[in-house]
């Protein structure tokens, strides 16, 4: 099984999924990729976004590298790009983010864009496009522990959980 935890930098993807693991709820030995740190520690991108500060990932390298790998649960931005069996998509307030994202030291426009970019569903729309409502679930992560989420996480794992897409709306942050 592949599953991929998404959402806008910032909804809380790599807290959960440590959250997820150290408290061994894994029914399951998943290897979990952190998808960012493979693509610049094995240099799987193709060039450097200088507005940005960010590498632009070459997807192609990324599923070849983890074409033959078991089960995964890859954790990142990008990972709804890749093929899975079930894809969770993080969410949060557009405000809260922005917040998080300017306390962990990133540029207000860098931060404005990523808010304005959860308001409009971006990384939803493009993983129920990718991989179809049926394969997607949504858990909003505002206002919520990393336990909360990981325990949410790990139901989607266990088939415990409904598929969820478009439950969360955050349009009136427009």
């Amino acid at each position: 099984m592949r599953v991929a935890v998404t959402g806008t930098p910032g909804t809380g993807k790599t807290t959960a999924i440590e959250a997820l693991v150290g408290d061994e709820r894994l029914d399951r030995d998943f290897e979990v990729v952190h998808l960012n740190d493979l693509i610049r520690d094995e240099d799987l991108w193709n060039e450097r976004d200088e507005d940005r500060d960010s590498l632009v990932a070459d997807l192609e390298a990324v599923r070849e590298r983890l074409a033959d790998r078991g089960d995964l649960l890859v954790e990142s931005h990008l990972a709804h790009h890749l093929d899975a069996d079930r894809v969770v998509v993080l969410r949060c307030h557009p405000e809260e983010l922005e917040r998080r994202l300017s306390e962990r030291g990133e540029s207000e426009a860098k931060a404005r864009e990523n808010a304005e970019s959860e308001a409009l569903d971006v990384i939803l729309s493009e993983a129920v496009s990718e991989h179809g409502v049926e394969r997607v679930y949504e858990i909003d992560t505002t206002d919520r522990s990393p336990d909360a989420v990981a325990a949410d996480i790990s139901a989607v794992l266990a088939g415990e959980r409904e598929p969820s897409a478009g439950d969360v709306d955050f349009l009136d942050y427009l």
